[in-house]
């Protein structure tokens, strides 16, 4: 800070004039006469809010900013001051502290005049008295319409957020419902899937399902038709949604009904079809399904491929088949054309059946886990039992996606002749 003196006479009187039209000429003198002019350089705080200073002060050249903090990192602008114009009266009106800051923006140039020069000119000025009156009502008229204004901001956010909150915990209540209805439709799929499987001597099976969402649309079952024979059925329904969910039931309904009528694979798959069709006529769904009849003595297994993924079987020796069959999915288009196969299963073969959730898991760089890899990882499985290569093939699928997002349901099911 650098004391200077007025650069004449005349330029200060202009800056009182500007400043204060009511005065007398006898007035501005007076105030040129006591006032003691001072240079600061830009960013100097010249009032700060807070502090008991006793210092009025006229803006000769240069800008200021008046501030208020609204936190301990946060101000609010409130108005800036230009030539002419002056600040700090109120802390010598009323002995209070100052109630905002003033800073410097551009290097300034005032005229302060101290607390005791302030009041004499007050007691002989009765005009200068007025008009800082005048300035002081204008200032608070001001204040008072930016705090309202604000406060009428502040009441219409808050307004807003209550409507914003009511509709979150409206949002939240949906989804809570929502996520007990879905838990509830797990746990009832959950039990369509069998718990246990039939006991049959020279035979076990195992089986591992792990939906994609809370619900999935695939299921599997091996079941007993008759004294002499056992279904092995699993099946996969398009989409992960509820409706698929609602569709699975449905299906798997469906084929426990059929397999009662008829041992024909061929005829009870597409028995099932167009039952689907009388029910999905307006929908986009579908089931592809491997399903297989196994009799008992002779261990021939009769089956139908309806677009499912082609079941593995491999064999004591370590060698591998993929079991063929031509068919389309079902439930959707009105033809359908069914290859009934056959094939003799032998003592140490082990059928490996599973949905497409399995070879097109993809892992966190995005390579699809395929075929061939699940055809290395059964390869390594020829004595182990039914649970045994349940585990392996989901532990490597499982392994492979790592961090990646499951897309498809993951199933399995294992048939092991010893």
């Amino acid at each position: 800070m650098t004391n200077i003196e007025p650069e004449n006479a005349s330029s200060t009187t202009l800056v009182l004039k500007k400043l204060f039209q009511r005065l007398s000429q006898t007035d501005v003198d007076a105030l040129r006469q006591v006032a003691v002019v001072k240079q600061y350089p830009a960013g100097t705080v010249l009032c700060r809010e807070g502090a008991v200073e006793k210092v009025f002060y006229i803006l000769r050249q240069g800008t200021a900013k008046i501030t208020q903090r609204l936190s301990d990192t946060e101000e609010i602008l409130i108005a800036l001051r230009n030539p002419g114009d002056f600040f700090g009266e109120m802390a010598l009106i009323d002995n209070s502290p100052r109630s905002a800051t003033v800073t410097a923006v551009t290097p300034v140039v005032v005229m302060e005049i101290d607390e005791a020069t302030f009041t004499q000119v007050l007691r002989d000025s009765p005009e200068l008295a007025l008009t800082l009156l005048h300035n002081s009502l204008t200032e608070l008229r001001n204040t008072m319409h930016r705090e309202i204004g604000e406060l009428l901001q502040k009441n219409e956010e808050l307004r807003q957020a209550y409507v914003d909150l009511q509709a979150a915990q409206a949002e939240l209540i949906r989804n809570e419902r929502m996520k007990r209805d879905l838990e509830l439709a797990a746990q009832v799929q959950r039990g369509l899937l069998p718990k246990k499987f039939p006991r049959v001597a020279g035979l076990s099976f195992a089986a591992r399902a792990q939906p994609a969402r809370e619900v999935g649309g695939d299921f599997y079952d091996a079941f007993p038709l008759d004294a002499q024979h056992i279904g092995l059925l699993i099946a996969d329904v398009s989409d992960k949604s509820i409706h698929a969910a609602i569709f699975m039931a449905i299906a798997r309904a469906l084929f426990h009904t059929e397999v009662r009528r008829t041992l024909s694979p061929r005829e009870v798959v597409s028995a099932v079809h167009r039952l689907l069709l009388d029910v999905s006529s307006d929908d986009d769904m579908f089931v592809t399904a491997f399903y297989g009849v196994l009799h008992l003595d002779t261990r021939h297994l009769t089956y139908v491929r309806a677009g499912h993924e082609l079941p593995l079987l491999l064999h004591r020796d370590g060698t591998l088949d993929l079991l063929p069959g031509a068919g389309r999915f079902i439930g959707m288009l009105d033809d359908l054309v069914l290859e009934e196969c056959s094939i003799d299963l032998h003592s140490g073969d082990r059928l490996i059946m599973c949905s497409d959730g399995v070879v097109d898991a993809r892992s966190a760089a995005d390579e699809r886990y395929g075929a061939d890899r699940l055809a290395g990882v059964v390869k390594t499985c020829p004595a182990a039992d039914a649970e045994a290569i349940v585990a392996v093939i989901m532990d490597s699928v499982l392994a492979f996606q790592g961090s990646a997002p499951q897309f498809d349901d993951i199933t399995l099911l294992v048939a092991a002749v010893e």
